[in-house]
Parts: structure tokens; sequence; C-alpha cells
């Protein structure tokens, strides 16, 4: 299951009337014309605004097109390269290095893939380190790109310190995301999407936004006790809480290794705060990437057989009342049949930043009348 709290449409304890659901292409056109507006070069407008747009399409709200005004902010204040040059090096059969050259980590993301894919072809395995990146959002974004092309993938960051390690009082990991996607045959890719924190940070932003509480025991306020006000929240816990949070330790170290330790950018804890206020120093941040080609392992009809028989023996596994039981992804693929019919659904708070945009740029929010 996708860590992230999902729900079709707007939360339950939300009113629904607060919000605004806006047709998926003209969201996409207005996220496009930001980001150029901006200084964004075609392929990084391209690859930020797939990240986003697919990410609120799958109801992955907290990495979606919330993140808009603060893209356009840090690409304007020259944290961001708008422009940049990627470089990749392949360093063995099944190795390379890719330099984002402090662009968006979106288009390093799915150039990372892109690169990854054609190591696969020729080795089975495609590894991919990339350095001198930014936030890439949604982790998910990239391995589904790669399962929807018919291979498995996995995608990991670190990010700045805004997580306790296990029994400890100040952050030192990041919420250092973790992706994984496999492809299902005649169906959505298996697709897992999750922060190692016990709650994404981005979420606890949007909780503020739309003044709703936190879940207990996700976050800390600055004296170290627990807190549901998503205001008063300093630092996160790792997944599995006070109780269990050496899990969502571990997995937050691992993912420190993979993105940092080789590829030789900063830890966690070393790096410029996503948050500010400092939006014009380049963050330099790693990411990793696997790409692994099914046929390099199995025979491919009897690898489609054994991920339905999987996937078709879990989801028949008995639940609770009044529920299902879902395999990873399907909460996603629920949503998105949803959204690419109702729209997507807007807060208040993200209504009132892209007004913001829109009178900068000279656009029409999303939502106006015609």
């Amino acid at each position: 299951m996708n860590q992230e709290n999902h729900s079709r449409g707007p939360a339950p304890d939300s009113d629904s009337r607060a919000y605004l659901h806006v047709p998926c292409e003209e969201i996409r056109s207005f996220v496009s014309s930001c980001l150029e507006k901006a200084g964004a070069d075609e392929p990084s407008t391209d690859a930020v605004t797939r990240s986003l747009v697919g990410a609120s399409v799958r109801g992955v709200d907290s990495h979606g097109i919330r993140l808009l005004p603060h893209y356009v902010k840090a690409l304007t204040g020259g944290r961001i390269n708008g422009t940049p040059s990627l470089n990749f090096t392949r360093l063995s059969n099944s190795t390379g290095r890719l330099d984002a050259d402090d662009g968006f980590g979106h288009l390093a993301g799915y150039r990372a893939i892109e690169e990854g894919i054609r190591l696969a072809d020729k080795s089975g395995l495609g590894a991919v380190t990339v350095i001198n990146s930014s936030h890439f959002g949604a982790a998910g974004s990239y391995a589904l790109a790669a399962a929807e092309s018919g291979y498995l993938a996995l995608a990991i960051s670190n990010s700045d310190k805004l997580v306790l390690p296990y029994d400890g009082v100040m952050p030192f990991h990041g919420t250092n995301p973790l992706s994984f996607a496999a492809p299902v045959p005649q169906s959505r890719p298996f697709l897992v999407d999750m922060a190692t924190s016990a709650i994404p940070l981005n979420r606890v932003l949007q909780y503020q936004a739309i003044n709703r509480p936190l879940p207990p025991h996700v976050a800390v306020d600055q004296n170290g006790c627990m807190t549901t006000d998503a205001g008063n929240a300093a630092a996160l816990l790792p997944v599995g809480g006070a109780d269990y949070g050496y899990k969502g330790a571990a997995l937050a170290a691992l993912c420190e290794v993979l993105s940092s330790a080789l590829s030789g950018m900063a830890f966690s804890h070393q790096l410029l705060s996503m948050a500010g206020p400092d939006y014009t120093s380049r963050r330099h941040l790693g990411h990793f990437f696997l790409v692994m080609k099914p046929a390099a392992f199995i025979e491919p009809e009897l690898y489609r057989e054994q991920m339905a028989a999987y996937l078709s023996d879990l989801r028949a596994q008995p639940a609770c009342p009044g529920t299902r039981i879902l395999a990873p992804g399907d909460r996603e693929w629920d949503e998105e049949t949803y959204r690419l019919d109702a729209g997507i659904p807007l807060d208040p708070a993200v209504r009132a930043e892209f007004s913001e945009l829109a009178s900068l740029y000279g656009l029409a929010p999303p939502g106006s009348p015609a």
C-alpha cells in the first residue's frame, strides 16, 4: 500500500464545498504556462508538469500541483537551473551517473529512468545515480514511468533533515522517499510510493493550509511532544512512530546510502532546507534509480502469470466489514479513474496561490469562467 493516506476526492472530514474540481487538461496547461513564464525550458517544463499533474491525478496531493508555487519561487530565485545541460556518463555495463546541472529533479528522474532502461536492455539491470539535482517531487513518477514501459524499477532520494532518528530528539534524516513499480499484464502497474517518515512534510503543509488535524503519533512540536496541530509540527517521526520507528529509521538510512553515499552528494542532515529562506543557493541533491528487465530473470509469460496470480490472491483475501483488500497502487488507480472524470480538486489555499501566479504571469487561474 502507498504510505500516503488517500481518499477519493476531498478528504471525508473536509467541507467538499470548499474544493473546486478543475479538468486535468486545464490544470496541465496552467502549470506548464507558469513554468515557461518563470524561465524553465521546454524539457524542464514538460517533466515537472508531467510529474506534478500525474501525482495529483493519482491522489498524491502532497506532491502534486500544490508544489507549483514553490518550484516557481525556487526557479526565479536561482536555486534551480531552468535551462540545464544534463550529462550522462556510463560507468560499467549496468551502471551510470547523470549530472543534472542543478536543474529540476523531475527532469533528472525521467532521464535517469530512460538511461536505466537502455542499460537494462543490454545487461538486464540498469543502475543510475544522479548528482547535482533538486527536489524531484513524487518518487512514484519515475518508477511508474519504467513500469509503463515494461520494466521493474526502484526510485530513491533523500531530503533535508525533518525526521527524528529512532529515540532521537533532533531531526537528522529527511522524509527520504522510495518507490517501486512493476508492470502487470492487462492492468495498471503495481506501485509502492512512500515516504520513510510517518507522514510526508508536504502533507503536513497541506493539512496546515486547510486547517485539518494531523493523525496522532506522526509529528512532534518544538518541545518534543506529540502534536496533531499541523501548524505546531516541528519534526516528524519515522514510519512506525514512537514504538516501532526503528523500521522507518532503517529505511531512511537505506535511502541515504543509495542516494548520497553512492553519488557523493550531501546527506540529509547536510542539505540546505527546501523551505528556505535561501532560494538562491543550489542544493545539489543525489538520487538513485534501479531498472530491471523482467526477461533477464524469468520467461516473460511466466512473469506475467506470477504477477497476475499473486495480485488476484491478494485482493481475494478476507477483509474487515465495509473494506476490501488493496494491492499497492489500487488506491491510486481508483483515484485516477475518478479524477480524470471529475477533475482535480483544488482546496482554497491552492486556489489562492494559483490566483497569485495567474496575476503575476497574466494567466487565467484554473477554474475561472471561460
